[in-house]
């Protein structure tokens, strides 16, 4: 039985009566559709025309958004800087450390010790593939245009070696870096993703592979195709040392190599993978050998004296609801199961945040909390939430916090690095300095595009646009998505491709359109729309790779760092993106019908 109910009538629409009811116009007049399009439009404007910063841009719409949205006016700005804030303390320890642990991966060598496992593993005929893998697997910690940087003069070497299939080279490169940069944690993109849809990280990691995997594969075909088309030469490079790669005795070796990027992804998915077992006990739902007085459970919820809204008289209106007047203790536990009781507008007795993202079980504990603040141990037994397996996913949760398993991983690619260079206490802190410094920026663009996203929430565009695609009836535990969440995916991938053509960046694109789609999903994501949300994140993922051209960063390095023209990227760099992001949709809409993984968001 899900927790969760299949129709989310009645008392349980609250939440969303509250944003129909509020919503429509802004306290200025301005309808919220017209809002959104003027956010997204300075947006563009700024970033495209007037070639300011994106994060300028991103945190100047916030502003005005945030100025044409309800409230009131003394916190209109204040609230962006809130929103800001939040967004940065959920992200930015992690970009930081990736930002680390990538340059701690080119100077010791361990990512050339990786490719070279791949060119091994596979033979010089599937160089391609080893290649593309190689770049699938760094560019999971490590920024795209680095790990282009990185991988590129092995292609030149492979075709120095060959004499043919350059292109097929380059492109296989870009296939594996581009795919994992937009839907694998902790790149910034999917990283912001994870935060604004509410996703676990480990849950969007695993999700995000399952979705990569196979986009990669198509495009790596494509890359074949497009080097029998249009066969390119390797040309010189101007700007670009090719120097003699170091020996075999030079790098670490494997195991060591790929710790620094399997590490933090072990104890992640670890702490995800337990904390759904811890879960699965459901040791705080409610059965009928809880209440051990059903006489007592009723008697004070037929006073007369009740607050509306407080948790009793909320209790009271629910039993009233399922037509509970003499009921026994299975009917009375079967109608707390079945229904979100306190947490969605009570739960502030809980002295707790943002309760609207917690699992069932959470749900269950939070729940059981309340009503044992209500009722007596004579009335109502007290849960055990802390079993044995529970006290163990307490202790992964600790290790496998994304902060602490990347700080564990840049120790760990600091050391390295002192093993193979012998680098000086002063050259490793001048190293990390660096390191920041390029991650302090990413961090500012991702943090503004929180805020952005999170002052179009501010201006109820979620109510009018929910109410244009329908309320929907999720069922994510019987069966495929809901049509309007399969809407609201297509939605998702349109506004980023949308985005990615106009303003060129990925990462932008995704934190903006993400930022969008938070504000129409209901709090009860996964039961509404009928899969786990880290569906939605790789769709929005995927659109952010559709249209890379002469304004997009990724496009120009391509460009210039394999020697081919304006017009050979064109044919090549661009509709491999457009394969990618569209083969990625369609994996993520297959699996969110066919693997909707609802209840285990």
């Amino acid at each position: 039985m899900s927790f969760r109910p299949a129709h989310r009538a009645g008392p349980m629409r609250c939440g969303a009566a509250r944003r129909t009811m509020s919503g429509g116009e802004s306290a200025m007049g301005i309808h919220p559709l017209v809002i959104l399009a003027i956010g997204i439009a300075t947006v563009i404007g700024m970033i495209l025309v007037l070639r300011l910063n994106a994060f300028i841009a991103l945190i100047s719409s916030a502003m005005l958004v945030s100025l044409m949205a309800p409230g009131p006016i003394a916190e209109k700005i204040g609230r962006v800087a809130s929103a800001f804030g939040a967004t940065a303390g959920n992200i930015g320890v992690v970009i930081a450390l990736a930002a680390v642990i990538g340059t701690c991966l080119m100077e010791s060598g361990a990512a050339d010790r990786i490719v070279r496992f791949f060119l091994g593993l596979l033979g010089e005929k599937r160089a391609a593939t080893a290649l593309m893998g190689s770049g699938f697997v760094l560019a999971v910690p490590v920024f795209f245009d680095t790990v282009f940087y990185l991988l590129v003069p092995l292609g030149r070497s492979l075709y120095r070696r060959t004499g043919t299939h350059y292109l097929k080279y380059v492109l296989a490169i870009a296939c594996g870096g581009a795919i994992t940069h937009t839907l694998v944690p902790p790149t910034p993109g999917p990283l912001l993703m994870a935060a604004n849809l509410g996703i676990d990280l480990g849950a969007m990691i695993l999700i995000g592979v399952a979705v990569a995997l196979p986009s990669a594969v198509v495009g790596l075909a494509f890359c074949g195709w497009a080097d029998r088309r249009m066969p390119v030469p390797m040309r010189s490079v101007s700007g670009m040392a090719e120097p003699a790669p170091p020996g075999d005795d030079q790098l670490p070796p494997l195991w060591l190599a790929i710790l620094p990027v399997a590490l933090p992804v072990i104890l992640i998915t670890t702490n995800t993978v337990l904390k759904t077992v811890a879960d699965s006990e459901h040791a705080a739902r409610m059965v009928a050998e809880d209440v051990l007085s059903p006489e007592g459970f009723m008697e004070p919820l037929s006073r007369a004296d009740l607050i509306p809204g407080t948790p009793r008289a909320r209790l009271r209106d629910l039993m009233a609801e399922a037509g509970l007047e003499a009921p026994s203790a299975e009917a009375i536990a079967a109608a707390v199961n079945e229904r979100v009781l306190l947490v969605r507008d009570a739960g502030r007795a809980l002295g707790s945040g943002n309760l609207s993202r917690m699992s069932d079980a959470e749900v269950e504990r939070a729940n059981r909390l309340v009503l044992e603040e209500i009722y007596p141990e004579g009335v109502l037994r007290r849960q055990v939430w802390e079993t044995p397996t529970r006290r163990v996913s307490d202790a992964a949760a600790l290790v496998g916090d994304p902060n602490f398993a990347l700080l564990v991983s840049a120790a760990v690619g600091l050391l390295i690095l002192v093993r193979q260079r012998g680098t000086t206490r002063e050259e490793l802190a001048r190293m990390v300095e660096h390191s920041l410094m390029s991650a302090g920026v990413i961090i500012l663009i991702t943090a503004a595009g929180g805020a952005f996203g999170a002052m179009l929430a501010q201006a109820q565009i979620g109510a009018v646009i929910e109410g244009a695609f329908g309320p929907g009836d999720g069922g994510g535990s019987s069966g495929g998505a809901a049509p309007s969440g399969l809407i609201l995916m297509l939605v998702g991938f349109l506004v980023s491709a949308v985005l990615k053509v106009a303003q060129g960046s990925s990462t932008v694109a995704m934190i903006t359109a993400s930022g969008i789609i938070a504000a129409l999903v209901p709090a009860d994501a996964a039961a509404a729309l009928g899969y786990h949300p880290a569906y939605l994140a790789t769709a929005i993922g995927s659109g952010s790779l559709i249209g890379s051209w002469m304004n997009d960063s990724g496009f120009w390095v391509f460009a210039k760092m394999s020697g081919l023209t304006e017009a050979e990227a064109l044919k090549s760099w661009t509709p491999l993106l457009l394969i990618l992001g569209g083969v990625g949709l369609v994996i993520s809409v297959l699996l969110a019908m066919v693997l909707p993984l609802a209840g285990l968001a």
